[in-house]
């Protein structure tokens, strides 16, 4: 399986929503308080204005997967694969991807109750900082960071 990871077009932020979007339903922990499709559509380009690095992972010509990420903030925003690519491998290149742009540290959050990706993250060397409830949806959120080994 060959996919390449690239900068996202504008004209692909509607793709790239519905991927955010199914990627979080299959979670299985969504509620009443998430955002819409249309809400994450309306949010991505907002974000991207605002210091996003987003990207595309492309396989077969469909986007399979999506990565957004603020490298001066060392933040690690989203990070999405479509179900039907799931345990294929794009997660983890998407993540080497990132570490490549930010080598030293990341950080980010993800919600407590997705037990599947805090697995993986601490299984990829993140380490859990902190719990706190999320302002909007009030779920908790789990803060792991990254660090390079010296």
């Amino acid at each position: 399986m060959t996919f390449a990871i690239r900068p996202a077009r504008e004209d692909e932020y509607g793709t790239i929503a519905r991927v955010w979007y199914d990627s979080w339903l299959s979670i299985g922990i969504a509620n009443e308080k998430d955002a819409t499709l249309a809400e994450l559509r309306a949010r991505i380009p907002k974000e991207v204005e605002s210091g996003w690095e987003l990207y595309a992972a492309e396989l077969d010509g469909e986007i399979a997967a999506m990565l957004a990420f603020k490298r001066k903030e060392n933040y690690l925003d989203q990070l999405f694969v479509e179900p039907s690519y799931h345990g294929q491998g794009i997660g983890k290149a998407l993540l080497v991807f990132a570490r490549e742009a930010m080598p030293d540290e990341m950080w980010l959050r993800t919600a407590e109750a997705n037990i599947k990706a805090i697995a993986w993250y601490e299984r990829e060397g993140f380490v859990r900082e902190k719990l706190e409830q999320h302002p909007t949806n009030g779920r908790m959120m789990a803060y792991y960071r990254w660090k390079r080994l010296r």
